[in-house]
């Protein structure tokens, strides 16, 4: 014989205590994932308020605020538990003070200025995410805006010599050559014509003693002169007159930064370019060397895309 169970219905009291416990631990496992995210730098002005207050909107759940360098403590004084973001040099200078520290993220920090600071050491609970945008990807840039170039001219002092070897080998799979000229003085502008006379394109590295508002105007002629056009080295140079270069807006940034702290800081990786970008061209140097001028944000999907690929 089949016994039947009896199945009782849930009072009100049963429901409330269920709803009770389901936000308790709701709220628990709000406050488990709760971060105090801290930045800081040597100044806080309205660029660095709107940085933190978008940071903030992002982080509804954690705790973001600013505090200026100079009213912070030595950073092994800082609590293991918080998220530091450097904003600026200074900053990153008073962090190396001492090993000690919560862990950092060190935000747009070009490879020159980690190389001048920490040569080629890399100090633990330190993360850099680097501003310049990666030379495989300006080279890729070069394939799909200037698919018949072949030797690329580089610019290099004692400073950005290091990344020769990353871009030579960056270059070899794209089938490209790299044309490198050292330029230690930039009174002197033989070396700019030397190299710009054996190279189809000239590709600039973010080093300011190189490319900046004193040398621009000699780059732009002389390359336009030639013909050769010039690939970043960063936006503001495409604005000036260079034909392109990618780059990664406020955006971008907050977009990686959000990403990151989702993530427990032992997960951070030591470098990190931004995964998101953008690439900004110049429309009217286009057409004075006789090239369609490309579509921005094609470009940069193709970039993105070929970069996803294994």
């Amino acid at each position: 014989m089949r016994l039947g169970t009896s199945r009782k219905t849930p009072t009100l009291g049963h429901w409330l205590a269920g709803l009770c416990l389901f936000l308790v631990a709701w709220l628990h496992g709000v406050a488990v994932q709760a971060a105090d995210i801290l930045l800081t730098g040597a100044e806080e002005s309205p660029g660095v308020q709107a940085f933190v207050q978008a940071l903030s909107e992002l982080r509804p759940t954690d705790t973001v605020r600013f505090q200026p360098l100079a009213s912070l403590p030595t950073p092994g004084k800082l609590p293991s538990s918080l998220r530091l973001i450097l904003l600026d040099l200074p900053s990153l200078d008073w962090r190396l003070q001492e090993p000690q520290g919560p862990a950092t993220l060190v935000l747009r920090i070009s490879r020159l200025q980690a190389r001048q600071r920490l040569g080629t050491a890399q100090p633990p609970r330190l993360s850099l995410l680097w501003s310049d945008p990666p030379l495989s990807r300006q080279l890729q840039l070069i394939r799909r805006i200037l698919p018949q170039a072949r030797r690329v001219g580089v610019l290099f002092d004692q400073h950005s010599e290091f990344l020769l070897k990353e871009l030579n080998l960056a270059a070899q799979p794209l089938n490209l050559q790299i044309v490198s000229q050292r330029w230690d003085n930039t009174h002197d502008s033989r070396p700019l014509q030397a190299v710009l006379k054996n190279s189809d394109v000239l590709l600039g590295l973010d080093d300011p003693d190189l490319y900046n508002p004193k040398t621009a105007k000699n780059l732009l002629l002389s390359s336009y002169s030639r013909q050769v056009a010039l690939i970043g080295p960063n936006v503001a140079f495409v604005r000036a007159g260079s034909l392109a270069s990618s780059y990664s807006d406020q955006n971008d940034w907050l977009s990686l930064l959000d990403q990151l702290l989702d993530q427990p800081p032992a997960a951070w990786p030591r470098t990190l370019y931004p995964g998101h970008f953008k690439v900004s061209s110049n429309a009217q140097v286009a057409r004075s060397l006789g090239i369609e001028p490309p579509d921005d944000a094609a470009v940069a999907r193709a970039l993105a895309e070929g970069e996803r690929r294994p």
